[in-house]
């Protein structure tokens, strides 16, 4: 593999132990077998770069504080939850967009180029699939790095966004009380008071991340294009999610009904527990380049 050498950073990773000799067997066996491999990643492969996860035992962000993410309806509802949210976004910002790839998302690109991995499908929002080379990829609940305008749909990148920030304050300062997994950042009423959002250039028009938020839904378009890269796929292999989100499940209970063989690679339980052909307890960035 051509794998970079970097040690991983394990401030968001739950304990476990090291990959069992017996399981590296399996699921060798498990992607040896498989030729059109279907493969799910979630906030899991994206913890060892550095970027905390919401329900990892101990050390995700529902065990340490009582914030959850922001709701879709209340983005678009109110301009002082979207003012407070983009605070604390253009804070976060620099550091987000700097966490590169890890291993995991290494060995995966390379099993894209061998041919091995048939489509995968991310429900991470942070890029570092597509940072890492991977093509054959849908973003299933959108990408941080871009933004979109409710009102015509007009893009633009999330770096360009962060220069009309600054533009628009040039003198507002704001400490951080650290991170949050989708890029922002813990502020105060106080400090988020005086900070000005930008409209949409072209039509004065709401600003959004181009990320489906919790209470919205992932595309019919997106989720019927999945099911029909799943359909030509011959097995499944989900790494990094316990899938408690149904957006995510659904593609696990639509590989069951085909009875695909589905692996696990997931440090705690999943939903999927009680019907995977194979179930690992491991880092994916340790167990992941192990196979060949």
């Amino acid at each position: 593999h051509s794998v970079s050498g970097t040690s991983p950073n394990l401030t968001f990773v739950p304990a476990c132990l090291p990959p069992d000799p017996v399981e590296v067997q399996e699921l060798q066996r498990f992607v040896s077998n498989s030729k059109r491999l279907f493969v799910m990643t979630g906030a899991g492969i994206s913890t060892e770069s550095g970027i905390p996860d919401y329900r990892s035992e101990g050390v995700g962000l529902y065990t340490k504080t009582d914030r959850r993410p922001i709701q879709h309806a209340e983005f678009v509802r109110s301009a002082s939850t979207r003012q407070r949210y983009w605070a604390r976004n253009f804070v976060g910002w620099p550091q987000f967009s700097s966490h590169q790839p890890n291993t995991a998302h290494l060995v995966l690109r390379d099993w894209e180029k061998l041919g091995k991995l048939h489509w995968l499908v991310t429900q991470n929002v942070d890029a570092l699939h597509t940072k890492a080379g991977s093509q054959r990829v849908t973003e299933l609940h959108g990408c941080m790095h871009r933004v979109f305008c409710l009102a015509c749909g007009d893009q633009i990148l999330r770096s360009e966004l962060q220069e009309h920030f600054e533009a628009l304050n040039p003198t507002w300062k704001a400490e951080a009380f650290g991170v949050a997994p989708d890029g922002d950042v813990f502020l105060t009423d106080e400090q988020v008071h005086n900070f000005q959002v930008p409209a949409c250039h072209k039509c004065g028009g709401i600003l959004k991340p181009d990320v489906t938020f919790f209470g919205d839904a992932v595309s019919q378009e997106k989720v019927n294009f999945v099911h029909q890269r799943l359909a030509e796929s011959d097995s499944m292999l989900v790494a990094g999610s316990s899938m408690q989100v149904y957006s995510g499940y659904r593609f696990a209970l639509a590989a069951r009904e085909k009875q695909l063989p589905i692996a696990v690679l997931n440090i705690g339980p999943t939903r999927l527990d009680h019907f995977t052909s194979l179930k690992l307890n491991s880092r994916c960035g340790e167990l992941l380049p192990l196979i060949v």
